[in-house]
């Protein structure tokens, strides 16, 4: 004879646990909303105090804050620092200096990663060491100018473009580098053959396939000399108005003294190539990663 068990009490029994797979998915979905809350506040926070500044009066920009403008006055603020902060012709000085600097560091590094990546040896690594060095250490603005001077190039475009050159060949070099030995072999040889000398190679080569690689190094140099006002001001000297040592000369003379809301618009207006920049070469990016994925 069996003796059927008592229920027990529904407020007796154990809680039930949720499935480990629900925990993760529960979890799973709220990590992407705070990713996302998260690059709000930290992106979106100073992005707004620079937007609503600019587009404040005088009066209400005086203590800047996070608070909306009054009345937006952000197209009057922007072509009030355009006519009188002369900043189309410090507009082409940033240019004159960006353009070439650029240029010389992308193909110069290149071609030098190509060479490093290429040969092997205990000696190549003793240089690429040497050229990534430049990361790491900074450079000397005393030895910089004196330098300058003894060539003759102080204050000259060209000389800063030297400069800009030299300091950030390290960043195209280290970058450039790694990719350029993950290219096959075989693709160079095959050129070769075809009767391809050394220089044509690389042009048709290998410079092809470097696109994503330098979008990223020309994102980042860009970046670096666009806003640069602390190495332009020794070595240019006022010789040569760019943007930021513009903004650096009508601020401190007292233009734009207390005046946050155009210096807020001449921010906003110098920040608008760089935004282009990255755009375009952002697509190239992915363009270049997902064509190389196919492949």
């Amino acid at each position: 004879m069996t003796i059927a068990a008592a229920p027990v009490p529904a407020d007796l029994r154990a809680p039930t646990r949720q499935p480990a797979s629900r925990r993760r998915r529960g979890r799973g979905a709220l990590q992407p909303v705070v990713a996302v809350l998260a690059t709000l506040a930290l992106l979106g926070v100073p992005f707004w105090l620079v937007v609503s500044t600019a587009s404040k009066s005088q009066a209400e920009a005086f203590d800047p804050d996070l608070s909306p403008p009054g009345s937006w006055q952000l197209l009057t603020n922007v072509r009030e620092v355009v006519t009188d902060g002369d900043m189309v012709r410090a507009f082409f000085g940033s240019v004159l200096v960006v353009a070439p600097s650029v240029f010389l560091v992308l193909v110069l590094g290149s071609m030098a990663s190509w060479v490093l990546a290429r040969r092997g040896g205990r000696g190549m690594a003793v240089v690429y060491a040497l050229m990534i060095s430049g990361i790491v250490l900074p450079p000397a603005v005393v030895t910089i100018v004196l330098l300058l001077r003894q060539l003759g190039l102080a204050g000259t475009p060209t000389g800063m473009v030297g400069v800009y050159t030299g300091m950030y060949l390290s960043t195209v070099v280290f970058f450039v580098t790694g990719f350029i030995r993950t290219v096959p072999h075989e693709l160079e040889e095959a050129a070769r053959v075809d009767g391809a000398g050394p220089v044509r190679v690389f042009f048709t080569v290998i410079l092809p396939l470097l696109t994503p690689v330098l979008s990223t190094a020309t994102i980042l140099i860009v970046l670096y000399i666009w806003n640069d006002v602390f190495y332009a001001l020794f070595v240019l000297g006022g010789q040569l108005d760019t943007l930021p040592l513009n903004l650096f000369r009508v601020a401190s003379a007292g233009l734009y003294l207390q005046n946050w809301h155009l210096i807020f618009a001449y921010v906003i207006v110098m920040s608008l190539p760089l935004l282009l920049t990255f755009v375009i070469a952002q697509r190239k990016i992915i363009s270049g990663i997902t064509g190389g994925a196919v492949k």
